[in-house]
């Protein structure tokens, strides 16, 4: 058989590991181009969203606030309006955080530890002053793709302390081991429910994103709470990856 019908380099058949190399970096190929579709539709996903969804509850609360000016104030129907406004201001905020968490869903440019204290930065001033960032051992290197998903994993049950468990301390524990790098958040609030924890809160996939992460990364994650005694969300993976 030639050269020319087999369609390999001659000096490639002499070389150990071509095919290897050569499926490697095609593989590497096919997953930046993955990865860049992924973040394309995440994109477009958020600007619907905000473009829709979003504008639509932002114009509804404009004119429940309006209404509400209408009430006499001794109204029975004051208070009513008063919660529902709140309500969707929660909904709001809760709607921009998310689409917030499509539009940045890279991986951190830096370490962990940096990308870290990049969000806290970013955090208001009475959240920024409840969390508190340690490390432990020597860091060691981690691919990239594995980084981004411990990144949002740690993000995820950062934001979920922060909204929702009313703690007034929060930690996050970086620690690194010969073998092993894990990182725990823990905070002292009002625990989660344990069959939110169990299932998820419905229309929420906040806890069900984070295992699914974990177990795509191979990575182990455990997530402890109970009511009145705090939430400990801890995730583990060896050194190799």
């Amino acid at each position: 058989m030639t050269h020319e019908t087999t369609g390999i380099p001659p000096l490639a058949r002499r070389i150990p590991g071509y095919f290897t190399l050569s499926n490697t970096h095609e593989s590497t190929r096919e997953h930046i181009l993955l990865q860049e579709e992924r973040r394309l539709e995440r994109t477009r996903i958020a600007r619907e969203l905000h473009d829709t969804w979003l504008q639509g509850l932002l114009s509804a609360s404009m004119q429940l606030q309006v209404a509400e000016g209408w009430v006499p104030p001794d109204s029975p129907a004051k208070p009513l309006l008063s919660r529902v406004r709140n309500l969707m201001r929660k909904g709001i905020d809760e709607g921009r955080a998310a689409l917030e968490g499509l539009r940045c869903d890279d991986a951190p440019a830096t370490s962990l530890e940096q990308a870290l204290a990049d969000f806290q930065d970013e955090l208001p001033p009475a959240d920024r002053a409840r969390l508190r960032i340690a490390k432990m051992g020597c860091p060691k290197p981690v691919d990239p793709g594995v980084l981004q998903q411990i990144f949002l994993i740690t993000r995820e049950a950062l934001l979920n302390s922060l909204r929702h468990s009313q703690a007034k301390k929060i930690e996050v524990e970086i620690k690194y081991s010969p073998r092993k790098l894990r990182v725990t958040v823990r905070d002292n609030g009002t625990g989660i429910d344990p069959q939110l924890l169990h299932s998820g809160r419905k229309s929420h996939w906040g806890l069900t994103v984070m295992r699914e992460r974990a177990a795509n990364i191979g990575a182990h994650l455990r997530i402890w709470s109970k009511p009145k005694a705090g939430t400990e969300v801890v995730l583990s993976l060896p050194c190799s990856l």
